[in-house]
């Protein structure tokens, strides 16, 4: 369905009456994928803090004064202690991350690479998100064995530079192109809560949609405010506007995993119910993401034992 929606087609989407949309999604993801199927995701960080961009919801960033001090690196053995760890959690994909503005071309990135290929020798899926990459460095990583790399694009255009300054999202959409252009599936999302409005949600479900060729999983998070941040007192957003972004998302992008990613710890079993209904079906598993809170296995296990979840397909 990529390039075939206006802006206002999906706007006209996003504004259904929301049982309508939730209905429209859910018969939209029976037709293109396997409803009962949830596919499970694990970060693992290298590099934790120190970064030098300016995000506004980012704990991350060496600018704001939060509970992540300077940045934390692991060694070899500690990233594939975290992996042994995901697979005892039922994942099957990894996704090694560090806070970069751009990749460095040095021994951090041999590492990655090095790990990168430990883990696909266990027969699990490995992708990245290591921030802007050039040509060369997506050709390193596809021929170690990595499948996709994560990109967001965090909310609309119009918005970005209210929330970022230290990039452009022009920028952003150039490292998909050319991600897609090297043929490294992309996975990229945004934010709910940011401040944004409804239009700029439309707008950002427009971008991710309007590329050239589908994305592999577009995550959607919702803000998880962290004090010493400038969104620190950002009002969490209503579960109705996370259900009208995730099923929005699954009616213009059905063959996309679409995934229900950070802030999931504060939904209630209820609440996450609907977002697979919606058409969400993919989560990451783990104690943390990143730097924030993740909901925890056993609950993950008897929620989809409940719903009559198949983990992975």
């Amino acid at each position: 369905m990529n390039n075939l929606l206006s802006l206002q087609n999906i706007d006209d989407i996003y504004n259904k009456p929301l049982l309508l949309l939730i209905a429209e999604a859910a018969q939209v993801h029976s037709i293109h994928q396997k409803h009962t199927v949830i596919y499970r995701n694990t970060l693992v960080s290298y590099k934790t803090g120190g970064c030098v961009e300016d995000c506004a919801y980012c704990a991350q960033s060496s600018r704001y004064k939060t509970n992540v001090g300077p940045s934390i690196r692991l060694s070899e053995v500690e990233m594939m202690q975290l992996v042994n760890e995901a697979i005892a959690q039922g994942s099957d994909r990894i996704c090694l991350s560090a806070s970069w503005k751009n990749i460095p071309n040095n021994e951090e990135f041999d590492l990655l690479i090095k790990v990168g290929k430990a883990i696909r020798n266990m027969g699990l899926q490995v992708c990245a998100t290591l921030g802007t990459i050039n040509r060369e460095q997506i050709i390193r990583l596809r021929e170690a064995g990595f499948t996709a790399y994560n990109h967001n694009i965090d909310t609309s255009e119009e918005f970005y530079a209210q929330i970022i300054s230290t990039r452009t999202f022009a920028q952003r959409i150039e490292t998909l192109k050319l991600l897609q252009e090297e043929s490294m599936a992309c996975c990229s999302g945004g934010i709910v809560g940011l401040g944004e409005s409804h239009a700029d949600r439309v707008a950002m479900l427009h971008s991710l949609a309007s590329l050239p060729q589908p994305l592999f999983t577009v995550p959607i998070n919702m803000l998880v405010a962290i004090e010493g941040t400038p969104l620190e007192n950002n009002k969490a957003v209503p579960v109705w506007d996370l259900l009208r972004v995730i099923a929005t998302a699954r009616i213009v992008m059905p063959s996309t995993r679409i995934c229900l990613a950070a802030g999931r710890k504060q939904l209630s079993a209820e609440a996450q119910s609907l977002c697979f209904l919606a058409g969400a079906n993919s989560v990451f598993v783990g104690d943390k993401l990143l730097t924030t809170p993740n909901a925890a296995p056993n609950n993950d296990f008897s929620l989809f034992k409940t719903l009559g979840i198949e983990l992975n397909d």
